[in-house]
């Protein structure tokens, strides 16, 4: 941290400090830089600075034919790709008219709600280390390997998954791939339970986030937040129910909402606790998926080459961080010229100084840990 006095010329006997939390912080999950102006330990103000982690992938969207852009959609969210391929292909299959096969719509959601359970695990248990407690961590990344090992069985990757293609996916289910699912599935809702006793219930960790930070669903709304942000605060909204997508239609799912169990409604525990939930509801998905799942192929039929007509499309789907929207634009030829983004992680910095006054220095980070923002999503 860089430190730089301030005094204030009406009260000579106060003193402030301007305090640069980051961009090399170990808590703010990735190149993130927040201004902090404190009186000792309690912030009078604390200003989100973003631009470290620019790529000009939206840029690179309007360089590069449709096709050869799913693998940079990888990095826009590199803890939830499988969302991010599937929301651009989305977009230029609506562009396209292009008729994704049943078969292959289930195996998108097979493969995105793993990994809505693979990010949930990281954020839940980096979310427990941050506030000083160590051991739910490598609670979490055990079982976050099991579904990486699964995830890579099936497409060959761990992180950047390249797996949604233009049309469908780029590969059906490994022999034997469903079973190893189902038993990880079982296996994982008794860890789960584990999980609650270690650190959910955990009365230090309940005091150390109850009624912190509280966002009221009212400001949800009108500071955009999304997705479990968004639902921690009450508000019943979900893009796989309520602007249906894909394969979702043909699954049961409730979605969780902050109750303001131990606390406040919309404060870091909820946060916490929705997202717990959350993975509980995306192993019902999955199961229902693989119980169900039709035969056929996996892509459908394609132009030989790639030029949608001059149109426009915004798809959005429900990634682990909210709605992910993708704003593509079409002017007959093989490359788009114009790629838009929107993601859950960069509507979160935009509360972040609104809660700020008043909170304590340790209270942000539990803040920053429970809006679960990620970096290259905020700057892209």
């Amino acid at each position: 941290m860089t430190e730089i006095t301030v005094r204030d010329t009406a009260n000579p006997d106060a003193e402030e400090m301007v305090l640069y939390m980051g961009p090399h912080h170990p808590s703010t999950h990735g190149v993130l830089n927040f201004m902090v102006e404190t009186d000792g330990e309690v912030m009078s103000r604390c200003v989100p600075q973003v631009g470290y982690l620019h790529r000009g992938i939206e840029k690179i969207g309007e360089a590069t034919p449709y096709p050869g852009f799913i693998p940079y959609t990888d990095r826009i969210d590199y803890l939830a790709a499988m969302f991010c391929n599937q929301g651009y292909a989305m977009a230029v299959e609506r562009l396209l008219d292009i008729e994704v096969p049943q078969r292959a719509e289930y195996l998108r959601v097979i493969a995105g709600e793993l990994n809505r359970i693979a990010n949930h695990l990281l954020t839940l248990g980096v979310f427990a280390m941050d506030i000083g407690a160590i051991t739910p961590f490598p609670y979490t990344l055990r079982e976050r390997e099991t579904i990486n090992d699964l995830l890579e069985e099936l497409c060959g990757a761990r992180l950047t998954y390249n797996y949604s293609r233009i049309g469908g996916v780029t590969y059906d289910l490994p022999e034997g791939w469903a079973t190893k699912v189902l038993e990880f599935l079982d296996h994982f809702d008794l860890i789960l339970e584990e999980f609650n006793r270690l650190i959910t219930g955990n009365e230090i960790f309940i005091r150390r986030c109850a009624d912190v930070a509280v966002i009221t669903a009212e400001d949800a709304v009108a500071y955009g937040l999304a997705g479990p942000n968004l639902r921690s605060s009450g508000v019943d909204f979900d893009v796989r129910r309520d602007i249906p997508y894909s394969a979702y239609p043909e699954f049961d799912f409730e979605i969780p909402l902050g109750e303001g169990i131990e606390g406040t409604v919309g404060d870091c525990y909820d946060r916490f606790v929705v997202r717990i939930e959350e993975m509980r509801q995306s192993g019902s998905i999955v199961r229902q998926a693989l119980a169900s799942l039709p035969e056929g192929e996996i892509v459908g039929e394609l132009p030989r080459r790639l030029r949608p007509d001059a149109a426009d499309v915004y798809i959005r789907v429900e990634s682990v961080r909210g709605e992910m929207g993708f704003y593509v634009v079409s002017d007959g030829s093989d490359t788009p010229t114009r790629v838009r983004t929107k993601t859950g992680s960069f509507t979160a910095m935009g509360i972040i100084e609104k809660l700020s006054p008043g909170l304590m220095i340790a209270d942000l980070v539990a803040l920053i840990a429970s809006l679960d923002v990620v970096a290259p999503e905020v700057d892209r």
